[in-house]
């Protein structure tokens, strides 16, 4: 008489297979994001029937709208935003709640709310905003939550391509340089309005 046994995926060798392959070979080498990123269990922040791809190197959708970002967006982000034990960290969550988790460990305090929060949010003086995802522009609402002389790493959308991309504000500036292209899930609550052309 057989039996089927059902074998559990091995989530560790598929952190290890997403640090070698994915965030090395792209050039994130800092200790801090490869610790970080090879102990939080990304399993843990997506549905049940998308725990088996919880590695793969692509967004994963989640319900009502949410994503999670592929792994090298999130490592990327983290080498560029070096957070700090001083750091105060907003972070406009994507939905999963894992880079909030990410992040947690490395700095002061984190706060996450979601995009639509985000954009009715009264000023606030975060050293370092986080976005979990592609928006096309940082409306006001976004800018008052940065800190004087404080920085912000998000996704970019700019013509259809998406970019990793950071800023710091001074005075009333805070205007994005866009860095490396990749894939990034867009955020369409930060989409800018349409405006009419003659």
């Amino acid at each position: 008489m057989s039996t089927t046994t059902k074998t559990r995926p091995d989530y560790a060798a598929a952190r290890k297979a997403m640090i070698d392959s994915q965030l090395r070979t792209s050039g994130v080498n800092e200790p801090f994001v490869l610790e970080r990123m090879g102990t939080l269990p990304r399993e843990d922040f997506v549905p049940e029937n998308a725990k088996g791809t919880a590695y793969m190197d692509r967004a994963i959708r989640l319900g009502e709208g949410g994503f999670l970002p592929a792994p090298l967006f999130h490592g990327a982000m983290l080498a560029e935003a070096s957070p700090k034990a001083e750091d105060t960290v907003l972070v406009i969550d994507g939905g999963s709640g894992y880079l909030p988790a990410l992040v947690e460990p490395l700095v002061g305090s984190v706060k996450a709310i979601s995009p639509a929060d985000a954009l009715k949010a009264k000023k606030g003086n975060y050293s370092l905003v986080l976005v979990d995802g592609a928006i096309e522009h940082v409306p006001a609402s976004l800018a008052k939550q940065v800190a004087e002389g404080g920085r912000i790493v998000t996704g970019l959308v700019e013509r259809g391509v998406t970019r990793l991309a950071t800023g710091r504000k001074s005075g009333k500036a805070l205007a994005l340089l866009p860095l490396a292209e990749m894939g990034v899930p867009r955020l369409g609550a930060f989409d800018k309005p349409e405006s009419w052309s003659f």
